[in-house]
């Protein structure tokens, strides 16, 4: 059997589908076939017949010597390691992300694309690394569209809370159980005042004898054995009852990353955007998820609440509708009582339902083993150490220092927004960065290894039994020199009696996605600039401005830096602040057609009708009595026609 002609099978081979696999494959594809040339052996015999009739032709020509693969440059074994370590990257994050690891998935795919950007190659100019970052940039957005589809991105799953699933519940009253509830109350020891009613009565059968509300509410309090020792400790040391810890089941379900798309409402308490909770806000920072500085601002606003209200039933529904809106409630009806406000229909619908849930969820939490709820294993305790710091470090050094994976450092720290630690020019005291319990003096001691202004850029290698001082440089595509000086050794030192390494790596470009925003009337580059988290002059940079002025209408570039956090506005919206404020709160009797866009009033003219004396002196005094978005939903973005939020803000439940 012959080979076929040689050049009807070397087509171009196109770097774009084959990476830096091109180059390399075209030559051992031409290498292989030239082994395919006629043997310089005797040729067999021809047939009898060809032999008689055909002319004598000159010998076949001497076959060219098979030409072997020229090596590689120092360039190009250079382009080629580095795409095999990107590859690998975004295959690990590709297998974290199928896996539903999303937070760890996004840290592999950061990682890929700063590696390209960090290597001081031309990735422009050569056309394997241009192909293989487009690749590599299109295959990550595809699968975090593919993410938004399903949720919200890259950010964690949330679960709707157990007030969200009873949204289209009617509640029957059980006689009995309304019976035995009373009895057991007698019972049931508890710093906040209980009670039974009909209407406590239908929360309760719902948790206890609907599937849909017993997992619910089951799976809310496993979550709540995480934080419950802490949230209790707060709201004791702030001198609230520390049963108000059972506001976060209709809140969140105790889930840290809970979050409102529709009115930016975020943290395991649904803190509004706006307000002064005397919780941190800025581009790298939102302390409404940190879990224990927004139960300390929970817990001095409970008890604002309270000092104005004097009653705990007033101001939990204070807190679901703003105490502005409940003191009015009270002047108009001459009752301060949260019944008789229920009563004579003073409270809008969503309000009527939390204080009876809360109450339901604490007389179940109280009573597991009347209500069905004794198999509840509760999710261990988080326990931290907190290390307060003036500078700024990357997620993925203190892991290196701390020798644990960066998605625990991620997990203990939900209120960042970023994979590094605000500057201290944004903060007004030293961050707190949470670490597992016992770690804080190994890190402590190991960072102080890495200069203040590199620990952005630094990492730290634990040094493996084979390795040596050539091998880890070559490793993360440093010099010998380069790291033996930041680690103030020799290059010819034995490493064998040092546990780690710093490497110094070069600054890195900040992975982003681009968006372009559609600018509205009244909208500044200031306003854009603090919307997005980004600063003025990178707004300039990016569009080629001059001003701060800009038209209604106009297209604003905006390189957006990619967040730990979920995002703090509806997917489907430009941003979370599209809908303009609305007028003054009307009445809890209009119509239910018109109540979605009251509750989005309700949240957005509170300000306005809050009176000044409402406002606390030493904490957070909310501008907005209206803390947080219990009136819209608490699990994160959905499509807008199966939005929680709408189905909680039309229903009267």
């Amino acid at each position: 059997m012959r080979c076929l002609p040689r050049l009807s099978l070397m087509r171009p081979v196109s770097s774009s589908n084959l990476g830096w696999l091109g180059p390399v494959l075209a030559a051992a594809l031409a290498t292989g076939l030239a082994g395919c040339a006629p043997s310089t052996g005797s040729p067999a015999a021809p047939p009898a017949s060809a032999v008689e009739t055909a002319p004598p032709v000159a010998p076949a020509p001497a076959p060219a010597p098979s030409q072997q693969p020229l090596p590689l440059t120092a360039d190009q074994r250079r382009v080629q390691s580095l795409v095999e370590q990107v590859e690998r990257a975004f295959r690990s994050g590709d297998a974290h992300y199928h896996k539903g690891q999303l937070v760890q998935a996004k840290m592999d795919f950061d990682s890929a694309v700063d590696m390209m950007l960090a290597s001081g190659l031309d990735l422009k100019g050569d056309p394997i690394l241009n192909d293989e970052f487009n690749r590599i940039l299109d295959a990550i957005n595809a699968l975090e569209m593919e993410a938004l589809k399903q949720g919200n991105g890259f950010a964690p799953t949330v679960e709707p809370a157990p007030a969200d699933v009873a949204n289209d519940v009617t509640f029957e009253v059980d006689p009995n159980l309304v019976a035995k509830a009373r009895e057991e109350l007698a019972t049931t020891k508890s710093d906040l005042p209980l009670v039974i009613n009909d209407y406590v009565a239908g929360f309760i059968n719902f948790f206890a004898n609907s599937q849909k509300g017993h997992n619910t509410l089951k799976h809310s309090l496993q979550r709540g054995g995480r934080y419950k020792a802490m949230i209790q400790k707060v709201l004791g040391d702030e001198g609230v009852p520390q049963d108000l810890i059972y506001l976060a089941v209709a809140e969140s379900g105790f889930q840290p990353q809970a979050v409102n798309g529709r009115s930016g409402a975020g943290g395991m308490w649904q803190f509004m955007p706006h307000g002064d909770y005397g919780l941190t806000r800025n581009a790298y920072v939102d302390e409404r998820f940190d879990p224990v500085k927004s139960t300390r601002a929970y817990g001095r606003y409970m008890k604002f609440l309270y000092n104005q209200l004097g009653d705990w039933y007033l101001a939990m529904a204070a807190y679901d509708w703003g105490a502005g809106n409940v003191q009015r409630a009270v002047q108009k009806t001459g009752y301060a009582d949260y019944w008789e406000l229920y009563k004579r229909n003073n409270l809008p619908g969503e309000t009527k339902n939390y204080v009876p849930e809360i109450l339901a969820a604490i007389i179940i939490a109280k009573n597991p083993t009347q209500y069905g709820f004794d198999d509840v294993e509760f999710d261990p305790a988080v326990e931290i150490e907190s290390v307060p710091i003036e500078y700024s470090v990357d997620i993925r050094l203190v892991a290196d220092v701390l020798d644990i994976q960066p998605q625990q450092i991620v997990e203990l720290n939900p209120g960042l927004l970023r994979f590094a630690t605000p500057p201290p020019s944004t903060l007004s005291e030293p961050f707190d960065l949470h670490l597992p319990k016992g770690m804080a003096a190994l890190y402590t001691q190991r960072i102080a290894a890495v200069p203040e202004d590199r620990r952005t850029q630094w990492r730290y290698h634990r040094i493996k039994p084979e390795e040596s001082l050539a091998s880890i440089a070559q490793n993360y595509h440093l010099s010998v020199e380069q790291v033996a000086a930041a680690n103030q050794l020799q290059q010819d030192d034995s490493i064998g009696n040092l546990q780690g390494l710093v490497i110094p790596l070069a600054p890195v470009v900040t992975a982003t996605h681009t968006e372009m925003y559609k600018a509205r009337r009244g909208d500044t580059l200031v306003t854009i600039a603090d919307r997005f988290g980004v600063s003025l002059e990178e707004l300039h940079r990016w569009n080629h401005l001059t001003t701060n002025t800009i038209a209604a209408g106009q297209k604003i570039r905006v390189q957006a830096p990619l967040r730990l956090a979920p995002q703090l506005r509806d997917r489907s919206r430009t941003t979370h602040a599209t809908a303009p404020a609305q007028s003054r709160e009307k009445t809890a009797t209009t119509n239910k057609a018109q109540q979605p866009a009251l509750q989005t009033s309700r949240k957005n003219s509170q300000t306005q009708n809050k009176p000044a004396s409402e406002k606390p002196r030493n904490h957070a005094a909310p501008s907005a009595p209206a803390h947080h978005g219990t009136n819209a939903a608490h699990s994160t973005p959905a499509t807008p026609a199966k939005s929680p939020a709408k189905k909680r803000k039309t229903n009267s439940r």
